[in-house]
């Protein structure tokens, strides 16, 4: 190698280290927060429901109603970050998620649940999209599904500190005249907003305007990102609408659907099923946490895997597989030890497809239509948060079988497995990260 090719290659692990420790910390904190704020209601639901009169039909609509919402606020959301600027826009975003997620404690039967929950997604709506495309500012192709599983590692880091966490605040039943479930809610919502403030102050919009690198620093990463958006991508330069009926948009929203539906089915559903077994809050919130702790180191692994090899399609298709059969399986497991391998398993899935994903989705978006593509990717998926939430509640409540209901989102993970198998067969990979 040519001492210019050296000299290249220290920049750019000099750039890129400076450019993790200053961005990723904080967006893992906030994501971190964001998710324990929205899928916190698992856990005081094993209060809240008998409290203040919730059937599963209605937790499961409830459940499943924030990402109406989110739906229809995420693509304006992440175009509003796009002319705002990620401190002022993620700000927003988190401020008003944390009030919200603080007022659920006023919940005081089906019609406020239903109300705040929705409230909850809208005002959430945004958020991930928004820092998926604030990735795409500060870090090359070669570095997303190694960065992106990094920052969705907060999802299973949420359910592994959240769990014992929400299980321990339910013990302050009483306090202050207020149940354990409320207490939930106000405290997880706190740091919401408090990171929201700080957001303003530390996170920089663009390479150009972040004076904490070099001028030097500043103009290899510049340039560095300039080159890719030459590159050819599936989804060229289009209106935002064309973007929005994209097939490939749309194909992406199908692929992603399974896995966004486990993720907070399994959040929003996990610890009920886990107590079923006799265990008590403290002890559901311990054991509800195993799975994510495994999800988590091995999200981070597949992810760099994906960015050594340099491919993609298959880093995608296979966890989903392998989540579709788990779910499949839960039907043959009778107790909580044949049942809490097989949980594990539809978790690792889960979030191991989720880095390569959305570095895949990111390289197939031209950087014009990145901010509504990305967007939109998400809010499509996330539809099944929806519906199979509302589906879990209905089945559940009329068969008393939680595998029989876990079945819509097993054949979307099937379906999805297939379509990026489809649609990715002529993909090429992408440079490789050497290690």
């Amino acid at each position: 190698m040519s001492m210019a090719g050296t000299d290249d290659k220290v920049v750019e692990a000099d750039v890129m280290r400076r450019v993790f420790w200053r961005l990723m910390p904080f967006l893992l904190a906030a994501y971190l927060v964001a998710y324990i704020d929205r899928v916190n209601v698992g856990f005081a639901s094993l209060q809240m429901n008998k409290a203040v009169g919730i059937d599963p039909k209605t937790y499961g609509l409830g459940a499943g109603i924030f990402f109406i919402g989110y739906f229809l606020l995420e693509v304006p959301s992440n175009l509003g970050l796009e002319k705002f600027g990620a401190s002022k826009w993620i700000a927003r975003i988190m401020i008003s998620w944390g009030i919200i997620s603080g007022a659920c404690a006023l919940i005081g039967g089906p019609n406020s649940f239903l109300i705040l929950r929705f409230l909850l997604g809208a005002a959430e709506a945004g958020f991930f999209p928004g820092v998926i495309l604030y990735l795409t500012y500060w870090f090359p192709s070669e570095y997303r599904a190694k960065i992106v599983g990094i920052f969705m590692v907060a999802i299973p880091v949420a359910g592994l500190t959240g769990s014992p966490i929400s299980g321990a605040v339910l013990g302050m039943d009483g306090v202050l005249g207020l149940g354990g479930w409320q207490w939930v809610f106000i405290i997880e919502a706190i740091p919401a907003v408090l990171l929201g403030v700080l957001s303003i102050f530390w996170l920089t919009d663009r390479p150009e305007h972040a004076t904490w690198l070099s001028a030097s620093e500043r103009t290899w990463l510049a340039n560095k990102l300039l080159m890719e958006k030459q590159r050819v991508a599936k989804v060229k330069q289009l209106s935002v609408w064309k973007v929005m009926v994209n097939k490939h948009v749309l194909i992406m929203a199908l692929v992603y659907s399974g896995a966004a539906g486990a993720s907070s089915a399994m959040a929003l559903w996990q610890p009920q099923v886990i107590k079923s077994f006799g265990l008590n809050n403290l002890e559901t919130g311990f054991l509800n946490a195993v799975p994510y702790a495994v999800s988590a180191v091995l999200m981070i692994f597949w992810g760099r895997s994906s960015d050594r090899s340099g491919e993609r399609v298959w880093h995608n298709a296979l966890p989903l597989g392998w989540m579709g059969l788990a779910m499949i399986a839960t039907f043959f497991a009778h107790n909580l030890w044949t049942l809490l391998p097989l949980l594990t398993l539809v978790l690792c899935g889960t979030y191991a497809s989720k880095g390569p994903f959305w570095a895949l989705s990111s390289e197939w978006l031209a950087a014009p239509v990145a901010a509504a593509g990305l967007a939109q990717i998400n809010a499509l998926s996330n539809l099944s948060g929806f519906f199979c939430n509302y589906l879990i509640g209905w089945i559940k409540d009329e068969t008393g079988s939680f595998p029989l209901a876990i079945m819509p989102i097993a054949a979307l993970a099937v379906a999805g497995t297939i379509a990026v198998l489809v649609v990715g067969r002529d993909q090429p990979r992408t440079v490789a990260v050497q290690s």
